[in-house]
Parts: C-alpha cells; sequence; structure tokens
C-alpha cells in the first residue's frame, strides 16, 4: 500500500513499530551524508532525496512537475527499499557498491535496477547507506541524468 503522508515525519508515523526506528535511522543517514543542495520530500508515497526544481527546472522526465528524484526510502511489507537512481545509471558506482556489500553485511545483496531490499532489519549497512548518498552531488546527478535518461 503506497502511502498519503504529505511530510517524512507523518510518514514515519504511520509504519509499524519494528519499521520506525529502521526508517528514521536510514532516514538520518542520508541526510547527514547527502551532498549540499538535495532537498528531502515525499514522493510516490516514499520519502524523497531530490534535486529540487530550483536547481534543476525541467523536473523528473516522467513528471516534470515533481523535482529529479535521487534517493528514494519506503518500508515495504517484507523489506525495507533503498531506491538509489546514481547505481542504475552509473556503473561504476554500481560496482563499487556490490563490491563493498559484503564487507559491510552478513546479508546476501538483494538488488533490482536501482532497489537495494533489506530484509533483515538487525543487518542493514547504515555506515555503507551514508558512503554511497554521499558519492554524487546535485550537480552531477543532474549531469549523469541527462545523459542516461534524457531523450536528445
Amino acid at each position: 500500500m503506497q502511502s498519503t503522508a504529505q511530510t517524512p515525519q507523518a510518514y514515519i508515523a504511520e509504519l509499524p513499530e519494528d519499521r520506525k526506528d529502521v526508517i528514521q535511522k536510514i532516514r538520518e543517514t542520508i541526510l547527514k551524508a547527502l551532498p549540499e543542495g538535495f532537498t528531502e520530500n515525499m514522493n510516490y508515497g516514499m520519502l524523497c532525496y531530490s534535486v529540487p526544481h530550483s536547481l534543476y527546472p525541467k523536473g523528473y522526465h516522467c513528471d516534470p512537475k515533481i523535482p529529479l528524484p535521487f534517493i528514494s526510502l519506503a518500508s515495504q511489507k517484507n523489506f525495507v527499499a533503498l531506491y538509489h537512481m546514481g547505481i542504475y545509471a552509473d556503473s561504476q558506482l554500481l560496482q563499487w557498491f556490490t563490491d563493498e556489500f559484503p564487507k559491510h553485511s552478513k546479508s546476501k545483496l538483494d538488488m533490482g535496477k536501482s532497489c537495494i531490499r533489506f530484509k533483515k532489519m538487525n543487518d542493514i549497512p547504515y555506515e555503507l547507506i551514508g558512503i554511497l548518498a554521499s558519492k554524487i552531488t546535485p550537480q552531477q546527478w543532474i549531469e549523469a541524468y541527462e545523459s542516461a535518461f534524457v531523450k536528445k
């Protein structure tokens, strides 16, 4: 079920008790690590960390009214999902992440294109999430996004 919460705080408040602390800790990790310029908002029923329209007026190509998404965080039925568009767009960053993951977690990496799934709440690699969040500036993300996703 997609959340209709309008703020990150409201989103976290509606979570089951066993997810509140996990999502809050990932949120704090991301906020601490993100380079200056990204903003936190709610989109698609998830916590989102985006390039605001003030830095990228074109917005997201799928819906230009939405700021350019970079990282999203959601509590799903059976896992916590971290969506990082940078690892989807940059094969070197993806390779770095897949090489680093086993150094930070006992769990096997469960990942789709941009989605990293955490099923064991006691084995979330917070430090690695922070490092990943810090690796791309808004300007670098705009450049990668335009070269990977925007039709010329």
